[in-house]
């Protein structure tokens, strides 16, 4: 029977599948997070309503059902996705649920004399948006987005239950073929350990770059 350790080059290849759903996952849970984040914070029911459905439900329900219904479910309805397509999708679509709520949550944190300034000073929606509201709730988006960002990472091991070859799915490949569960999910542990400290060290990075200046005391 061959060794684990002859394995481990097809184990490690898997990183790069996982790396690419982390990515990809993390752009959409992005842009959704704001969308509904910002609809959650809206003025009109019609906004806030289908926002709130939309992240409750996301965040109720299993992400491993939500994934089952994606790739076996849809094609039924005539929409065929491939493996990768449902594990960027539910990814992104059940992350972003969760991270509304850090946006939201962020620009609710903001001192009520930020919107009366920006009224004061005449600024459009758009303009308070950008030049003074945004750039401060994100101060305080970022360290909570490390945690959701670390936890999407550790969540692409459900596709692996899709026949998607992640750094998961060949570590089982591995055992099955050489009956050795020790080499391949000791050494993906490491890999996704090694993957999230990454990930939070670029976290740290944008967040003490976002951080304001202060002048140095004499």
């Amino acid at each position: 029977m061959p060794s684990s350790i002859e394995f481990l080059p097809i184990i490690l290849s898997g990183a790069i599948l996982t790396i690419e759903l982390t990515l990809m996952g993390g752009l959409l849970a992005l842009v959704v997070a704001f969308v509904v984040g910002f609809a959650r914070l809206a003025n009109t029911v019609w906004l806030r309503l289908p926002a709130r459905v939309f992240m409750e439900f996301f965040r109720g329900s299993s992400m491993l059902v939500q994934l089952f219904w994606a790739y076996f479910v849809l094609p039924l309805a005539g929409v065929s996705l491939t493996p990768f397509q449902a594990g960027v999708l539910i990814l992104g679509l059940n992350s972003g649920a969760y991270m509304s709520e850090i946006v939201r949550g962020a620009m609710l944190a903001l001192p009520r004399e930020q919107f009366e300034a920006c009224i004061a000073l005449n600024l459009g929606r758009w303009e308070r948006l950008r030049y003074v509201l945004l750039p401060q709730a994100l101060r305080l988006m970022i360290p909570p987005f490390s945690n959701s960002a670390v936890e999407l990472l550790k969540s692409t091991s459900v596709v692996s239950l899709i026949s998607l070859s992640d750094m998961t799915f060949r570590a089982q490949t591995v055992r099955a073929q050489t009956g050795d569960a020790s080499v391949p999910f000791t050494t993906i542990l490491i890999l996704y350990f090694v993957l999230a400290t990454i990930l939070s060290s670029l976290f740290s990075a944008v967040e003490r770059r976002l951080r304001p200046t202060t002048g140095r005391r004499t």
